[in-house]
């Protein structure tokens, strides 16, 4: 156990913000939260807006992959509520994925975020010493919530190796050292939780070794993150934690497995948690020593809350940084002004301290 941090947090933005374009979530934020902030991201504007659910197109019209002929997935949030039913992929029969084949796009967009992040950067709208933070799916994510879980082995190399390939035009294309990767880590954590069906191969196993590799893919000189998931497709989670220690564990054995530097570890915090059980696990977090904490923490209208759970988790680890427990874009739009009020405002009230 570790003392609670004193002096400045770390206002962290996981990535979706509810606003109409990267021109905006960049002014906007920057201004709200400027002297706290250490990476910006985009906004995940556009088809970004509901994450991956753009993907479900992608694989469909890749020519290794068909509708199966199963019934779909019922994609539920925590208390049953049925949100949409997704049809099922699968590898056609003796089609081997090619990683030359998707187009995710996720590199172009990145690099034409960075564009214009360059140019408010520039122009003193985004502090100088800010980085653009780039959100990643894993590939295990569009293929838990897509394909029959036979294929996922089938499809899980060619997509590992298609997004780690994005990265490396990221790379190609942008300086490295102003930059930030974070990998969206969800459906790894909703299987921890029993939520998809087994596959053909542990998902344990299977997480760690992909989290191990794409972490890997990304060059040193760009910084490294993990934001820790429990879904929010409809602003709620898919499953509601019972406590941290799933996330703990996931973000030991990736940081075991992983050689170079992670700069950071997002894991979320439900409003009615500012019990000591919920952050008991904590006190088995392992994290290299560069490594920064930022907890999902920030609820609307709840600034004693935000503080309550604050104090909970400082007592039993560092932490560096807060957040919300996801994106905010699939939240309502009109309590943005106020969430972002309420990240400076922690930040500030504990920097007091």
């Amino acid at each position: 156990m570790t003392e609670a941090r004193t002096g400045q947090l770390i206002v962290h933005f996981v990535g979706s913000i509810p606003l109409p374009d990267a021109n905006a979530v960049f002014s906007t934020l920057a201004e709200s939260a400027g002297p706290y902030l250490r990476r910006l991201p985009d906004g995940e504007t556009g088809i970004r807006k509901t994450w991956i659910r753009f993907l479900q197109q992608v694989l469909a019209d890749n020519p290794a992959i068909e509708v199966a002929d199963v019934p779909p997935f019922k994609f539920t949030q925590w208390d049953g509520k049925l949100l949409r039913e997704i049809p099922r992929l699968r590898v056609k029969p003796g089609a081997t994925p090619d990683p030359e084949t998707f187009d995710t796009g996720y590199a172009a967009m990145a690099i034409e975020s960075w564009s214009l992040f360059e140019q408010l950067r520039k122009a003193g709208v985004i502090p100088a010493a800010v980085k653009f933070q780039i959100s990643l799916p894993t590939p295990i994510a569009p293929i838990y919530n897509n394909m029959v879980p036979s294929d996922r082995p089938l499809l899980l190399p060619a997509l590992t190796k298609h997004l780690t390939g994005e990265v490396a035009k990221i790379a190609a294309a942008i300086p490295n050292d102003r930059i930030a990767v974070q990998w969206d880590v969800c459906q790894e954590v909703l299987a921890w939780e029993g939520y998809y069906e087994a596959g053909p191969v542990d998902f344990r196993t299977e997480t760690i070794d992909v989290l191990s590799r794409v972490g890997e893919a990304v060059p040193e000189a760009i910084e490294l993150g993990y934001h820790l998931c429990y879904g929010s497709p409809a602003d709620e989670h898919c499953v509601q934690p019972k406590d941290m220690a799933i996330m703990v564990e996931i973000a030991n054995a990736t940081s075991a497995g992983v050689a170079r530097p992670i700069q950071f570890f997002h894991m979320p915090v439900p409003k009615g948690r500012s019990d000591n059980a919920y952050f008991a696990p904590l006190d088995n977090l392992r994290l290299h020593p560069e490594t920064e904490l930022y907890l999902g923490l920030i609820h609307h209208d709840d600034a004693g809350g935000d503080m309550a759970r604050l104090a909970a988790a400082g007592r039993h680890v560092k932490v560096d940084g807060v957040a919300t427990e996801c994106g905010m874009a699939r939240g309502d739009p009109a309590r943005l002004p106020s969430l972002l009020a309420a990240h400076v405002r922690a930040a500030r009230e504990a920097q007091a301290r």
